[in-house]
């Protein structure tokens, strides 16, 4: 009986040694070999892939919908991406508005325009133009877009992106929310917004705002992700980098994801 008992403690032991080998293999083997980082998940996890052309310049796929933001360039940039559904251009200038690129495109896509961009359209590309103002929302292919004022601060008579003369976007589908800001500052609009999953924010003095101004307006409205794009100036690439560690360091929950737009 002694001798069965002895038996019995022994193959447990080893059953146990077994299991416990097995676990800690496992565990070993998910952290060397599957690391997950915040902006890994985070891409998994959001219903809209994001294609960086460049500058302001990005391809949205969204449920089946191909969303254009202010392209620009030879339309070479967009061989690898699918015919937009939707074009969303915020101002006049040449970086956010090129006629010749939108009509090398072709195709029958609706062009969402401030009127300011609309005066500047040919008649082709007119007739596909849909005005929203500011504070304003249409539904278009089961997307409803607001306008969102984007302007420099301070305010002044000359300044390079004065109120209502542009538009940023959010764009809201089955309660998923994006919001594309265009050539802004931290405005009191921007500060204000409320549920985004997704942001692009600009960084580029003196056009739209500094990399602290950024930051601070992103930690005021709290995106789920936060993309910097448009951050290009005068004097090179904006430091993202230091915008990602101001974010971080205020809040851990909103996650910025660095993507090359200057390739």
């Amino acid at each position: 009986m002694y001798w069965v008992v002895v038996m019995i403690a022994v193959v447990a032991v080893v059953v146990l040694s077994i299991a416990g080998y097995k676990n800690s293999t496992k565990t070993e083997i998910a952290s060397s070999t599957t690391p997950v980082t915040k902006n890994t998940e985070s891409q998994k996890v959001s219903p809209v892939q994001v294609t960086p052309i460049t500058h302001a310049t990005a391809v949205l796929k969204w449920a089946g919908t191909v969303l254009y933001t202010d392209p620009t360039g030879s339309t070479s940039a967009f061989a690898a991406s699918p015919a937009p559904d939707i074009i969303l251009i915020t101002d006049i200038h040449s970086d956010h508005l090129s006629t010749s690129t939108l009509n090398s495109m072709g195709g029958t896509s609706t062009i969402i325009v401030p009127q300011a961009v609309m005066d500047l359209l040919p008649q082709d590309l007119m007739a596909r133009a849909k005005v929203l103002k500011n504070d304003e929302t249409i539904t278009e292919q089961g997307f409803q877009i607001h306008g969102i004022p984007m302007y420099n601060l301070p305010e002044s008579a000359d300044s390079r992106h004065s109120k209502g003369r542009g538009n940023g976007y959010v764009l809201e589908r089955d309660g998923f929310r994006v919001y594309v800001a265009g050539d802004t500052s931290g405005t009191p609009e921007m500060r204000a917004l409320q549920d985004i999953d997704i942001a692009f924010v600009p960084m580029n003095l003196p056009f739209t705002m500094g990399v602290e101004e950024a930051a601070e307006a992103v930690l005021a409205f709290k995106p789920r992700l936060v993309y910097p794009y448009h951050y290009r100036g005068p004097d090179g690439l904006s430091d993202i980098s230091k915008f990602k560690q101001l974010v971080d360091a205020g809040n851990e929950e909103i996650e910025v994801i660095l993507l090359n737009w200057y390739k």
